[in-house]
C-alpha cells in the first residue's frame, strides 16, 4: 500500500471499539492510516455522533427488510467508492454475505469477546461463565465464512473471578479490546506495507 491505509468501520451500537480504534490512529499508534468512514445499519447507533465529533464521515445503510446481499452490496459500493483497503468490524451485529467477503477478503477484521475457538456467537461472555472457565479474553480474526473462525490475528487473556457477572466480565474485556484492536489493525497494515 503507497500512503495512507484507508480503513472503513462498521458499527451497529455504542462505537466503542471504532473510538478506540479511531483515537489510536490519530495518535499514531496505527501508523500510516486513517479511519476513513464510519458505517452503520442502524440510524441510531450512538457511535455515528462520536465518530462526527471526531471529523470522520459517517454513512447509515438501512437494512429496511432488504436480503442480506442486497443490503452488502450497498456496503461494498460505499466502501469501494472510498478506496477502503481494510474494514474493521466494531460491534457490527450482521453475519456478512460471501459476496461481502470475496470483495474484501483477507482485509476483514473482527473483534470478538472471547478467546476463539471457544465461545464464537453471541453471548461469549456468558457462555464463559456458564463453563466455568478460569481465563477467557479478546480475540482479533480474519473474517471468512465460517462464524468467528477465521485466521487469528492476535488475542489478550483476561481472568474469570469468582464473583464475576456478565456485566464486570464484559467491562474487563472490553478494556483489553480497546488496545487490542489497534495493536493487530497494525500488525496487518506493516505485513501488507511489507509485501
Amino acid at each position: 500500500m503507497i500512503g495512507l491505509a484507508r480503513i472503513g468501520i462498521l458499527i451497529s451500537g455504542r462505537g466503542s471499539n471504532m473510538i478506540a480504534l479511531a483515537d489510536a490512529v490519530r495518535a499514531g499508534r496505527v501508523p500510516n492510516a486513517q479511519v476513513a468512514v464510519v458505517i452503520s445499519d442502524q440510524p441510531d447507533a450512538a457511535g455515528l455522533a462520536r465518530a462526527k465529533e471526531r471529523g470522520i464521515e459517517t454513512l447509515v445503510v438501512e437494512r429496511r427488510g432488504r436480503k442480506r446481499a442486497e443490503h452488502d452490496r450497498e456496503i461494498i459500493a460505499a466502501l469501494n467508492e472510498r478506496n477502503i483497503d481494510l474494514v474493521c468490524l466494531a460491534g457490527y451485529m450482521r453475519v456478512l454475505s460471501s459476496e461481502f467477503i470475496e470483495a474484501f477478503r483477507g482485509r476483514i477484521l473482527n473483534i470478538h469477546p472471547s478467546l476463539l475457538p471457544s465461545f464464537p456467537g453471541l453471548d461469549a461472555q456468558q457462555q464463559a461463565l456458564e463453563h466455568e472457565v478460569k481465563w477467557t479474553g479478546c480475540t482479533v480474526h480474519f473474517v471468512d465464512e465460517t462464524l468467528d473462525g477465521g485466521p487469528i490475528i492476535a488475542q489478550r487473556a483476561v481472568p474469570v473471578s469468582d464473583d464475576d457477572t456478565v456485566e464486570s466480565l464484559s467491562a474487563r474485556i472490553l478494556e483489553q479490546e480497546h488496545e487490542l484492536y489497534s495493536e493487530a489493525v497494525a500488525l496487518v497494515l506493516n505485513n501488507n506495507h511489507r509485501d
